[in-house]
């Protein structure tokens, strides 16, 4: 086993990045049961409107909060993504170290460690790599790894998969 001793890296989290690991680690879905709640308030909101006493504002706040609701999940990842960019760490510098002990990153705003016996799945994308540990799930892109990187998650992949 020819583990490098640590792999450090350094990359800039900006709109590529983002959308990046929103397409790669977030499943969309853009089916009719995605959109149940948005129907929901439009029809009441309609009913309000139409066959009801109710005061008109609140018939129609109804009517277009369906609406909202609907657009909302039709442009979730562009929504996320500018999120993102608003965000206090958008353009700033990230180095990512990956070693025997686990995966770091760092950056001005934060410093965080997922220890590789928190790891419960790795997943490999077509772009990159879906981390799941105890608090949730990092995204890593094969941008980001050289060849000794990438070959140490498939080493990790294989162990977690025969542990379960």
């Amino acid at each position: 086993m020819t583990n490098p001793a640590s792999y450090s890296h350094t990359f800039i989290l900006d709109k590529a990045h983002f959308n990046e690991c929103y397409s790669q680690s977030v499943k969309h879905d853009q089916s009719l049961k995605a959109y149940f709640k948005a129907i929901i308030l439009c029809v009441f909101g309609m009913l309000l409107i139409l066959f009801s006493d109710v005061n008109p504002y609140a018939a129609w706040f109804v009517f277009c909060l369906g609406i909202l609701e609907a657009v909302s999940i039709y442009y979730r990842q562009p929504w996320w993504v500018m999120r993102q960019l608003l965000g206090k760490s958008a353009k700033g510098e990230v180095t990512l170290t990956i070693d025997d002990k686990g995966i770091a990153t760092e950056s001005f705003y934060i410093k965080s460690m997922v220890l590789w016996e928190n790891v419960s799945v790795i997943k490999k994308t077509s772009l990159g790599w879906v981390i799941t540990h105890d608090h949730g799930n990092n995204y890593i892109s094969d941008s980001c790894l050289s060849t000794q990187a990438k070959s140490l998650f498939e080493e990790k992949q294989a162990v977690l998969n025969r542990k379960f």
